[in-house]
């Protein structure tokens, strides 16, 4: 799911951590939800109400980054530092409007409109990460569906609604229309969070690696990949 205009991607081992539930998810996924985050969503949980999935419009984006580090904070406990949580946060996770304009990102809306869920797929080159990475701006060529393998892009979940498989709706989402484009394999950047829940989506590991953020904050990573 990221990279940042100053990084540095070195191998690394890790433990896998916990089982798969929901994702945060990125291009992130994580288990803990704090019961203040969840009481606050008040309202906004009606249980058993039906989501509707549809694609993100630029109206969207700043409710959309509101809820990207919401869940990023919540849901990454546990796994990272919090300094290796807000890194990221600042300099890393947020909405590529790129995939807003070739409508490949997609929300789901809690019943009072707000975002409950997103996660998009990309036929551009960039791996993870918002608008805020410069990186992006040299990395926005087209793929070539015959030898590329298209991204899986900038999955989160709100905390409250963790673990209702709004992640797997994006995914099935994001994997039809990645097919109907053409391609036959897909790669994503996956936090430690996330690594569990794509696993049981049926990536493997290509390599593990680090992104130093600035401040000298480093980030461990899994670049995952699977067949479609």
């Amino acid at each position: 799911m990221w990279l940042v205009a100053t990084h540095n991607f070195q191998p690394m081992r890790g433990p896998d951590k916990r089982s798969a539930g929901d994702l945060p998810r990125n291009e992130v996924a994580g288990s803990g939800v704090r019961p203040d985050t969840a009481a606050a969503a008040g309202d906004r949980l009606t249980k058993n109400a039906p989501l509707a999935l549809r694609v993100a419009t630029m109206a969207d984006v700043s409710a959309l980054n509101a809820m990207i580090a919401e869940s990023a904070r919540a849901l990454s406990a546990g796994y990272y530092a919090p300094a290796q949580v807000e890194a990221p946060v600042t300099h890393v996770f947020g909405v590529d409007t790129h995939l807003v304009t070739d409508g490949t990102y997609y929300v789901i809306d809690a019943p009072d409109g707000a975002p409950a869920a997103a996660g998009g797929w990309s036929s551009r080159r960039a791996l993870y990460g918002g608008d805020q990475m410069a990186s992006h701006d040299t990395t926005d060529e087209r793929l070539d569906p015959a030898r590329d393998a298209a991204k899986i892009r900038a999955f989160f979940v709100h905390p409250a609604f963790a673990r209702r498989g709004l992640a797997r709706r994006l995914y099935a989402e994001c994997v039809g229309a990645a097919r109907a484009a053409g391609f036959r394999r897909i790669e994503l950047m996956a936090t430690l969070p996330g690594e569990p829940v794509y696993r049981a989506l049926g990536f493997s590991e290509i390599e593990r690696s680090e992104a130093t953020l600035p401040g000298g904050v480093v980030i461990p990573l899994v670049r995952m990949a699977r067949a479609v």
